[in-house]
């Protein structure tokens, strides 16, 4: 009798040697969730029994300046600090193997590694995907502060030069209009003005080191065409990136649509704020933007044998689970918390200050409100900066 299948003790072998071979393929895989972009946050309790969790930061300071007088005695008053919590979710996703006489794949080592080497792609491109999700769906959250009314009243648009970034009535975006985000006109970084001039807006004199720019293959192309991709590449976790401005803008490719859609622009351009005109959106992103806090799911790996099926030949059920936690820096979530979410629920919407019903935003109405409420006080704590451009 094989070892790997005879009864329960070695089906629990079994377990542990897929889940093993899962983990060691999936430090393997480059994914964005590998890079800088992601990292942990400590602060993530990952243990409470609720689907969702809170974490407490300490608030910035608004320090009271006092004028001291000799000949005044009325007491100074102090300047406080403060905190403010913020929800996170949790999710869970699994993926099954199912096979009518399993002893081709299971009975070696190899066999084994071939299985969990799917399970840990899975995992990694299911992350990945998540990541991307976040992303899309904090676009969408700007995106309703600054043309919608998301802050109690009508939105100012985007980032500018001269705006207060702790005025919540303008969204962390930029929009550049019709304009491309690589022009045809001149030549070197005068290409990628509106690029540059972004940073600026957004960041204002608390402008990054470096940062990363998710550039799908279109702009890849035009970047490489201007001849603005430096020739060094720099090694950020597994991955080797190809660089623009010396190494200022770390350069992320995918072919993964981040645009918002038509229906979409309708839905957010349909509230009280300002228009947004680009068609198309790039992201600027910090390092540390996303959190990805792993869980430890119950029994990551899970055999089901059905001896007698197909008249005594056997079958076999291998799943895989794992969860996460999947947040961006600065905001709340503000979505059902009765269910694990899904990739489609990062990127909904609400309608209405006491629903927590998440929708798609295509063709939603009324008083649309994000999943991912900001938190922060000053947009410049916030490290994901969409760009709206033609």
């Amino acid at each position: 009798m094989d070892e790997f299948t005879d009864g329960v003790g070695n089906e629990y072998v079994l377990q542990t040697a897929v889940g093993a071979y899962a983990e060691e393929a999936y430090t393997e895989a480059k994914r964005l969730g590998t890079t800088a972009v992601v990292n942990r946050n400590s602060n993530i309790d990952t243990s409470i029994e609720n689907f969702s969790g809170q974490m407490r930061w300490f608030t910035p300071m608004n320090p009271i300046i006092n004028i001291a007088s000799l000949i005044d005695p009325t007491d100074g008053i102090p300047s406080n600090y403060g905190s403010a919590f913020l929800r996170y979710i949790k999710t869970v996703r699994t993926q099954g193997a199912y096979k009518v006489n399993m002893s081709e794949l299971i009975t070696g080592d190899d066999g084994i590694k071939r299985i969990s080497d799917r399970f840990a792609d899975t995992r990694a491109t299911d992350e990945n995907n998540s990541v991307l999700s976040v992303l899309k769906g904090v676009a969408i959250s700007e995106a309703l502060r600054g043309a919608g009314a998301g802050s109690g009243s009508a939105g100012l648009g985007g980032q500018t030069f001269d705006n207060d970034p702790t005025d919540a009535k303008y969204g962390f975006y930029v929009d550049l209009g019709s304009d491309p985000v690589i022009t045809t006109l001149g030549s070197g970084a005068s290409r990628i003005e509106g690029l540059i001039e972004g940073i600026g807006m957004a960041f204002k004199d608390y402008e990054p080191e470096y940062a990363y720019l998710v550039a799908n293959p279109t702009l890849m192309a035009a970047l490489r065409s201007a001849n603005l991709i430096g020739t060094d590449r720099i090694t950020d976790g597994n991955i080797d990136f190809e660089s623009i401005l010396n190494g200022k803008l770390r350069l992320i490719m995918g072919r993964s649509n981040l645009n918002l859609s038509t229906a979409e622009l309708s839905a957010i351009n349909a509230g009280a704020g300002i228009d947004i005109v680009g068609t198309k959106t790039s992201f600027i992103i910090l390092p540390g933007a996303i959190a990805l806090e792993p869980l430890n799911v119950p029994k990551p790996v899970g055999i089901d044998t059905d001896e007698s099926a197909y008249h005594g030949g056997g079958t076999t059920d291998i799943w895989y689970r794992w969860g996460y936690v999947a947040h961006p820096t600065g905001y709340d979530w503000r979505g059902l918390d009765t269910k694990f979410p899904s990739n489609a629920d990062y990127m909904g919407v609400t309608v209405g200050a006491d629903s927590d019903a998440i929708i798609p935003l295509a063709g939603a109405t009324g008083d649309l409100r994000p999943v991912w409420q900001r938190k922060s006080s000053s947009a410049l704590s916030l490290g994901i900066l969409p760009i709206f451009h033609g």
